[in-house]
């Protein structure tokens, strides 16, 4: 006999995967995937995120950071999605500069790369949606986990995704 406690979280953790999957196939901008993609499953690792999201609540005066750290604390597991940097080349303009060479001296962010993370980050989060697991993104979770170092060094954007299977969905109605 199981309690269904165990199932559900083990519901968020088989979620997850096809999540991943979702956002590694995800249609790019300019075919070339500079994704990548962390699961926080374990109970060290995820706390130390939480914890990095309120010190950046308290340091930055971000309050919402120290919110989603509540309640990202009743997820048994999160999806951390990021896009590498790496101007298109293509001088598009897209990203406010005449030409890619002027933004790679800026050390800006190429547009195409956050869109590429934004098709990513909806794709995964339709997985989610699709099998009726709760979730929401939040820039709180990528921001922890950048600055955590949990990427490899030319991710500079990341979003989150954290997961419940639970009678009321701990992400909104939030105060």
């Amino acid at each position: 006999m199981k309690h269904s406690s165990e199932l559900e979280r083990q519901a968020a953790l088989d979620v997850v995967k096809l999540m991943v999957a979702a956002a590694r196939t995800a249609p790019k901008t300019r075919g070339i995937d500079n994704i990548e993609i962390i699961v926080v499953d374990d109970d060290t690792t995820k706390k130390n995120v939480l914890q990095k999201m309120r010190e950046i609540a308290a340091i930055d005066n971000r309050p919402y950071m120290d919110r989603d750290a509540n309640s990202c604390g009743q997820s048994p597991v999160f999806i951390v999605i990021g896009v590498r940097s790496n101007p298109a080349g293509l001088n598009c303009g897209y990203c406010g500069y005449r030409t890619c060479d002027e933004l790679i001296k800026t050390n800006g962010t190429c547009a195409f790369n956050l869109i590429d993370l934004g098709i990513s980050i909806s794709s995964a989060a339709s997985i989610a949606s699709q099998l009726h697991v709760d979730n929401r993104v939040m820039y709180s979770i990528g921001r922890a986990a950048l600055d955590m170092k949990l990427f490899g060094k030319d991710v500079r954007q990341a979003l989150g995704i954290p997961l419940s299977v639970s009678g009321k969905n701990p992400f909104f109605d939030r105060k």
